[in-house]
């Protein structure tokens, strides 16, 4: 009976072939997190992006049931952005209302999340995210202007934007 068992060679094949299976593998599970994470932050992001329209709206309706001009307490143009913790205001008074970054595009402040409730905002107390919201003005018309919410963040050397514009009417 001849008994044979495997070579040096064979063996360096099969292990070779295994590291490479594994290898592959672990490959497609980081590309899955890794896609899974940028998904999840464009996400964030645009709803982020959908708070700051309706932060405006929202200044807008409420000067409408109060009687006031529509503008009232929004920039209708407005170069340097700003950011709620605060709006877009002419004169900021009070956390309701829009504040300006000091430096200009880049300059406004890193959003925080509370952790117990996942809310966004700019309380110091919560954790700082790799979120900034930056909201601008311009006047298109008496009766229209033009908002635009650009939402930056960071991951790893990778930096993203989101960026969305929509146009709000006096409706009064």
């Amino acid at each position: 009976m001849d008994k044979r068992g495997f070579t040096i060679i064979e063996s360096l094949v099969a292990i070779t072939i295994l590291v490479a299976a594994v290898i592959g593998a672990m490959s497609a599970a980081q590309s899955g997190i890794s896609s899974y994470i940028f998904s999840k932050d464009q996400i964030i992001a645009f709803y982020l992006a959908q708070e700051g329209f309706e932060q405006i709206r929202n200044i807008r309706d409420e000067n409408r049931l109060n009687n006031v001009n529509w503008l009232t307490g929004i920039a209708a143009n407005s170069s340097n952005p700003c950011y709620f913790g605060s709006l877009c205001t002419v004169s900021p008074v009070e956390s309701a209302v829009p504040s300006r970054c000091s430096g200009g595009a880049g300059s406004c402040p890193f959003l925080r999340q509370d952790n117990i409730s996942g809310f966004f905002g700019y309380n110091g107390a919560w954790t700082q995210t790799v979120f900034r919201r930056e909201i601008q003005t311009a006047s298109v018309n008496d009766h229209e202007i033009a908002i635009t919410v650009t939402v930056d963040w960071s991951k790893g050397l990778a930096n993203r934007q989101f960026k969305a514009k929509e146009n709000i009417l006096d409706w009064q």
